[in-house]
């Protein structure tokens, strides 16, 4: 595991191509849906750790194997990650149906690192159920949607008032939402503010309207709440075609963000655009890695040519 995790991580020319063969088979061939792939998303030092912990502790005595993929900040001085979410997740710690890779986010806003995508597809294909847990940087953390089937939001009493989460835009994309600490005596304050907030939005795709829970993971109460809510969303998005909704649009955002990276707007525009490539997904059968190496080469290939004479 740890070695094909190692190859999608690798930006050498070499293992890339034997990374992009790899991950081709891995998402033509998995069968659908497999297993749940859960966002856990929100401010920094709201116990996203920790709470990851409880549900993942709660899915191990049903007999669940769970991967984890934290993308911690970027060490300054070397590149890599800080580690501290390995540190807080304890029941990681001996136990072989528990599996956590640590990212580092470098210089990503969105909270995930550039090898999720890939690393997702990897765990989804051995484990049962896939978490990833982001930085924790507040708004820019929308990334986290295109990747997971399902997204928790996991807010800290006292955070603010419902204008201060709708200005922040942390209404719009979780589908759960999770009071951590609600021993503390503000928690229902907060859980207030966020119905009050949730009540003013447009329903959800599909018509789910996302429940707002209180739980304590260091005290383990609303444990079970929360793993039955997440559960409960994804029976209702594989049941009404949300699911491969979803999962077709993260591919497609994967290609398009994977190019533009690489090549810029321009590079992009050599293949027709994001509403071609979006297209050419749809219509080719491939995998989003495949075309994305196809694809790079008829840029490097268009760019390379010579201009036309005028």
């Amino acid at each position: 595991m740890p070695e094909a995790l190692n190859l999608v991580d690798d930006a050498r020319p070499a293992q890339r191509e034997a990374a992009l063969e790899l991950l081709d088979f891995l998402e033509t061939q998995a069968p659908f849906p497999g297993p749940a792939r859960i966002g856990l998303t929100g401010p920094p030092g709201a116990g996203k750790s920790t709470l990851l912990d409880a549900l993942v502790r709660a899915l191990r005595q049903r007999g669940r194997s769970v991967a984890i993929v934290a993308v911690d900040p970027s060490s300054q001085r070397s590149g890599g990650a800080l580690l501290g979410d390995r540190a807080r997740v304890r029941s990681a710690r001996a136990d072989p149906g528990v599996f956590i890779r640590s990212m580092a986010a470098r210089s990503r806003l969105g909270g995930l690192a550039d090898a999720t995508h890939a690393s997702v597809t990897i765990l989804a294909a051995v484990f049962d159920c896939v978490f990833i847990e982001t930085v924790g940087v507040g708004q820019s953390e929308a990334e986290v949607a295109r990747v997971a089937d399902s997204v928790a939001y996991v807010a800290q009493p006292g955070a603010g008032d419902v204008l201060q989460y709708m200005k922040a835009g942390v209404l719009e994309l979780p589908d759960v939402f999770v009071v951590n600490k609600s021993d503390r005596p503000d928690a229902s304050q907060t859980a207030a503010e966020l119905a009050t907030g949730l009540s003013l939005s447009e329903p959800g795709a599909g018509g789910w309207t996302p429940p707002v829970l209180l739980a304590s993971a260091r005290a383990g109460t609303g444990i079970d709440a929360v793993e039955a809510e997440l559960e409960r969303h994804y029976r209702h998005i594989l049941e009404s075609g949300e699911l491969d909704a979803r999962r077709r649009r993260a591919r497609e955002a994967f290609v398009i963000e994977a190019l533009t990276r690489r090549y810029g707007s321009f590079g992009l525009d050599r293949v027709g655009g994001p509403d071609a490539v979006a297209e050419r997904l749809r219509e080719a059968g491939q995998s989003s890695f495949a075309l994305v190496g196809e694809l790079s080469r008829r840029i490097e290939r268009a760019l390379a040519a010579p201009a036309a004479p005028r």
